[in-house]
Order: structure tokens, then C-alpha cells, then sequence
């Protein structure tokens, strides 16, 4: 049986503002995530208000960046430190823009999600993130995008898919409402819940 108490660790990488980080928080906080529990959020960029967002939360938040750190080998090692530090079983990729090295995704397999604004494979991969996923939609004509969120392997949003979700789009959007409307019909919903069903099998894989 697995103890009712027991939570799975969690890292959270964030590059920019943290929305779906506070999303995972307020998951936390309201009962959708209970197998789970963020113990720390690094981030690649100095100044990214995710990191005040965690300790806002009382998260230990770090930042970590590749030209401190002076190679993309050095920087994941000191991820890998803080992560060993805080005994992490899931790492939570939330609007983190750093490639992972195959060193580091083989070392995490299937411990690193990720989360993606459109229905892989439409629209993603190397070059595609933030508004300009939602741009190449919105210049394609589709009707219907949507959120991802997948295991992370060495390929850029190229891991199995766990859960998607899929938004309309309406006559007129911008790339900025279509962002907006996919984070918060979307991105906000599958995260978390996908979340605790990865936290809930890692329990269950210990039992």
C-alpha cells in the first residue's frame, strides 16, 4: 500500500513570468495535486518572475544559467545537484527555453513533462515557443489548437504524449487572446492533472 502521506518530490524549471508554475502551485494548494509536492524551482534566467513567484510560495528558487555556468555540460550539473539536494522524483518543465542535453533526459527518463501551446505535432519542435507557436496556427488557418504535455526525451517536444487538450480558434484572434485562451482552457487544466497521474504512478512504481 502506499502511504497516504507519501508525496513524490517536485522540480519546476521556468524561464520566464511562471504562469504555469502558479498554476501547479494553486493546484497544490486546492487538492488536485495530492501525490505531489513542489520542493524547489530553478530557473535559466536571472530575474524570471517565477522564481518570485516560489518564494512567494516559501519555494527554495535558484537560478542557474549556462554563461555562468560556462558550458551546457556545467549547467546541468549543477541542475543535477540542486535536484539530488532536494531528493526530486518529477521534474516539471513549465516555459523553460533551455534544450536538455541526452545525458540529462536519459539520466530522467520518463521524470521530466513538459508542457507545449498546440497539439503536437502541429507546431512544435526546435524554434517553436511562446507566441510564436500560436502565430504559426494562426498563419496556418487551423480551427482547433490546443496544449500537450508530453515526457521529455532528447528531441525537442518529442517525447510521448500523456495528455492533450484541444481549443478553438476564433475569427480574429490574435496570437496574444489564442495564447491566453490556450493557457487558461488548456494548459491550466492537463498540467496539473497530468501531474498527479505521473506522481500517482511513481508512487504506485515504489509500492
Amino acid at each position: 500500500m502506499v502511504d497516504r502521506n507519501q508525496k513524490v518530490n517536485i522540480a519546476v524549471l521556468v524561464s520566464g513570468g511562471g504562469t504555469n508554475l502558479q498554476a501547479i502551485l494553486d493546484a497544490c494548494g486546492s487538492g488536485i495535486i495530492t501525490s505531489g509536492e513542489v520542493r524547489v524551482v530553478i530557473s535559466n534566467k536571472a530575474g524570471a518572475y517565477g522564481l518570485e513567484r516560489a518564494k512567494k510560495a516559501g519555494i527554495p528558487a535558484f537560478c542557474i544559467t549556462r554563461k555562468e555556468a560556462g558550458s551546457q555540460e556545467a549547467f546541468e550539473e549543477q541542475v543535477i545537484e540542486k535536484l539530488e539536494e532536494h531528493e526530486i522524483g518529477l521534474i516539471v518543465l513549465a516555459g523553460f527555453l533551455s534544450i536538455l542535453s541526452e545525458e540529462f533526459t536519459s539520466r530522467y527518463d520518463h521524470r521530466i513533462v513538459n508542457i507545449h501551446p498546440s497539439l503536437i505535432p502541429s507546431f512544435c519542435g526546435s524554434g517553436y515557443y511562446g507566441l510564436k507557436v500560436h502565430e504559426a496556427a494562426l498563419a496556418k488557418g487551423v480551427k482547433v489548437t490546443g496544449a500537450t504535455v508530453h515526457y521529455v526525451n532528447e528531441i525537442p517536444d518529442g517525447g510521448e504524449i500523456i495528455m492533450q487538450k484541444a481549443v478553438e480558434v476564433k475569427e480574429g484572434d490574435t496570437p496574444e487572446v489564442l495564447q491566453r485562451r490556450v493557457m487558461e482552457q488548456a494548459e491550466w487544466v492537463i498540467f496539473p492533472k497530468t501531474i498527479e497521474a505521473v506522481c500517482a504512478k511513481i508512487l504506485r512504481e515504489k509500492e
